[in-house]
């Protein structure tokens, strides 16, 4: 399910923002997933591997990114993969990145509701944008953590604390709400999903 939700499209509106990061003849733009052990952090970060735009691939989590890594790069394209877990290794995870994607978090589950959500989520995103402050202060961030009208804005207040804040290198990500709407819109309907535009208005970005 997580292949077809994460579909080239995403990985394309993330892409476009490295395009314009190298200098030169030489592509030189580290990307980092936070949360890329979960269930979109994996296929996104095959999708990135497979980006000639990205030269550097870093994979972050709590758990199991060492392995994750290690399939990654064995795919035949020139980004480097390095994995990290844990917390000690975020600092080392986003030295030099030009953007940074977070996945990182628990989805809602059944019984859940958004301020369940919020709780779990908030912190999360907040000590990995704390990270990012530090490491990589001028990274272009792309936040996918849901509630994401509600990370944003954490995120947002995190980096003004920082000093940091520029309000056009962080992004709320709404493409996978896009691409699901596209798929049930399709099967719903009898359309060809690929042939299906559902824009999105309203969704957070600081």
């Amino acid at each position: 399910m997580a292949l077809r939700v994460v579909s080239q499209r995403a990985v394309t509106s993330l892409a476009q923002g490295v395009r314009g990061l190298s200098t030169g003849h030489q592509n030189n733009s580290k990307v980092a997933v936070l949360g890329a052990a979960g269930g979109i952090g994996q296929p996104l970060s095959l999708l990135l591997k497979q980006s000639p735009l990205v030269t550097q691939l870093s994979l972050f989590d709590i758990v199991n990114t060492p392995g994750v890594a290690a399939d990654l790069s064995h795919i035949e394209t020139p980004a480097k993969v390095t994995g990290h877990v844990g917390n000690d290794q975020l600092i080392d995870a986003l030295k030099g990145c030009d953007v940074v994607v977070i996945p990182a978090g628990v989805p809602r589950k059944p019984g859940m509701t958004r301020d369940d959500l919020f709780n779990t989520n908030a912190s999360i995103v907040r000590d990995l944008v704390q990270g990012c402050a530090k490491a990589c202060p001028k990274a272009i961030l792309c936040i996918i953590s849901n509630p994401v009208n509600s990370t944003v804005p954490i995120a947002s207040e995190v980096l003004k604390k920082n000093g940091v804040y520029d309000p056009k290198r962080v992004f709320g990500v709404s493409t996978l709400d896009v691409v699901r709407a596209n798929t049930f819109v399709g099967e719903a309907k009898g359309f060809d999903p690929t042939k299906v535009n559902v824009p999105e208005i309203g969704r957070a970005h600081v």
